[in-house]
Order: structure tokens, then sequence, then C-alpha cells
């Protein structure tokens, strides 16, 4: 068996906007519409790995901070800087804000080119180009 991720889930505070925001940038990669129930819905890669936001009522805390023990940030792939640009150039309308603009693209180094974003809860991706 290969070493890969299976699924990742992360519990939101607000369902309806966790489903728009993470909805559309995981569009943007490719990835579709999975699983969908009253508390949660799922979204899945070509490989098979899953991504699931759940509004769970066993939550102990109503915000994310990515700062504090536990999840900083998603790194996902992009096809390519391209790909990047454009869900940069987008990212705004859709619910999240690029981070350390003033690096961007390179905020990670010279080497990598990425556009790291976090969305009104709190959560960040970092979209990486190949």
């Amino acid at each position: 068996m290969t070493a890969a991720v299976h699924h990742i889930e992360l519990w939101v505070p607000d369902l309806a906007e966790a489903v728009a925001s993470w909805g559309w940038l995981l569009g943007e990669l490719g990835w579709t519409d999975f699983q969908d129930w009253p508390a949660g819905h799922s979204w899945r890669a070509s490989d098979g790995t899953y991504l699931v936001v759940e509004q769970s009522p066993a939550m102990t805390g109503a915000n994310h901070d990515r700062t504090r023990p536990g999840l900083n940030h998603l790194a996902l792939n992009a096809a390519s800087r391209a790909q990047v640009d454009a869900i940069v150039e987008k990212a705004g309308a859709n619910g999240w804000t690029l981070m350390f603009a003033d690096k961007h693209p390179h905020a990670g180094g010279p080497d990598h080119y990425a556009a790291f974003l976090h969305n009104h809860a709190g959560y960040e991706a970092e979209i990486v180009s190949p």
C-alpha cells in the first residue's frame, strides 16, 4: 500500500460558509462534490482523497485559530502556475484573502510558487504549483 492521505475532516463553526469557500477553492482545483448530509459536506480529489467540512454538535469552541496547536494549514496541489494565479485573482470574491501579498508568489521561498490564502473562518490553504 502506498502512503497517502485517505481523508481530512475539518470541524467548522458555519457550515454554509465553509461549503461556499472550500467548495469554490476545491472546485477550482478539480475536486468534485462527494457526500452531503445535514451537518456536513465533502469533496473528492481524482486520487480518491476526500476533504470533509462538518458543523458537529460535539464541537467545544466557535473559532478556528491556525496559530494554536492543531491544524495550521492545508497545502493543496495546483496543476500549474497559471492555475495558482487564476485562483488568486478570483479568491476575494469567493471568501478567501491572499496572505503575505508582499512576498507572493514566493512567500514559501524563491523556488516555491504558491498562494497562501485564508478564509473568513480563519482556515489557511496553500495552493502549490508543481
